[in-house]
């Protein structure tokens, strides 16, 4: 048995990292499960050493020990991020953790990453992947990103339009945390609060559906999505919505593959409007996105895709 570890930096309760987890230990491929914005500098410990063939040394979390030199794959999902109290001494402790800590497991001699933690954040900002996109050919919606009312207004008076935010953090409501969802806008909602911040508005699409492709290296799942009318972001009504497995356009799948290339990441979660001629308009792309849940409700074989790659290292992932 290939006894060279997985590294899964993630959240104490993760249920879609569990899910991966309990794949690789049916398949006996030793994991390391921990959180490092939770766990360093306790329990976890570090010592990691420059070797000819680049760092070694080792990471421990309690009684479970890695060779840095060895590990095969690093599977970063959704970690805490180093705690901050705002104290000079602990802004300080979270900065070198981040770079010492972060810096070793986004540096690791032949080790598979899904996806490079610098990638996923590169990845993350709306324009870098409006543009790579369009790129790689995929049909995009127009967009305007502002803060200049008076150009929100004029955009919302030529089509109809959405607004959604550039970051998909949560929103505080009233001690409870909201998500913000894409929603029309109008020429007359746009007032001079526009000016505090950058807004993203883009174009309606006329859609009849959604898509989710999660892209696996180069394996491609897709679920159509069919929520209730008028419906405009599907994620604001999971409890009504209807999921099957669709095929993927030849045509939209390479542009998938190499979207991801040019972001270097192994793993994407892409959302795409479809209209009553069957196009598929390119939406946004999570580069670290939640697919679980599509696996039982449209037969998405996610798990063991994932699995593959982490099982099988940098070796075999070309």
């Amino acid at each position: 048995m290939d006894g060279r570890p997985v590294l899964v930096c993630t959240q104490d309760e993760d249920a879609t990292a569990d899910l991966v987890i309990a794949e690789l230990n049916r398949r006996r491929v030793p994991v390391l499960r921990f959180d490092p914005g939770r766990d360093f500098p306790s329990p976890a410990v570090l010592a990691a050493r420059t070797e000819a063939h680049g760092w070694g040394g080792r990471l421990t979390v309690g009684d479970r020990t890695a060779d840095l030199s060895a590990v095969r794959a690093l599977y970063h999902r959704r970690p805490n991020v180093y705690p901050d109290s705002g104290e000079q001494s602990a802004r300080f402790a979270a900065q070198e953790n981040r770079r010492g800590l972060g810096g070793v497991l986004g540096a690791l001699p032949g080790c598979l990453y899904l996806s490079h933690p610098l990638a996923i954040a590169r990845a993350e900002y709306k324009p870098a992947q409006l543009d790579a996109a369009t790129r790689v050919g995929l049909t995009v919606p127009a967009t305007l990103i502002t803060n200049d009312p008076m150009e929100a207004k004029a955009f919302c008076a030529e089509r109809p339009t959405i607004y959604k935010p550039l970051h998909a953090g949560a929103y505080d409501v009233e001690g409870e945390a909201a998500g913000i969802w894409a929603a029309p806008v109008a020429a007359g909602e746009i007032d001079g609060a526009v000016g505090h911040s950058a807004h993203l508005f883009q174009a309606q699409v006329p859609k009849v559906a959604d898509v989710r492709a999660v892209v696996v290296g180069e394996r491609v799942f897709s679920a159509l999505i069919v929520a209730p009318s008028g419906v405009v972001d599907w994620r604001a009504e999971y409890q009504s919505l209807t999921y099957e497995p669709v095929a993927c356009p030849d045509v939209i799948r390479g542009a998938l593959v190499r979207f991801l290339a040019d972001f270097g990441l192994i793993f994407g979660a892409f959302d795409f409007a479809v209209t009553g001629d069957g196009a598929w308009w390119f939406l946004e792309c999570n580069p670290n996105g939640q697919w679980a849940w599509l696996e039982d409700a449209a037969g998405l074989p996610i798990t063991s895709a994932i699995a593959d790659l982490l099982e099988n290292g940098a070796s075999h992932h070309d």
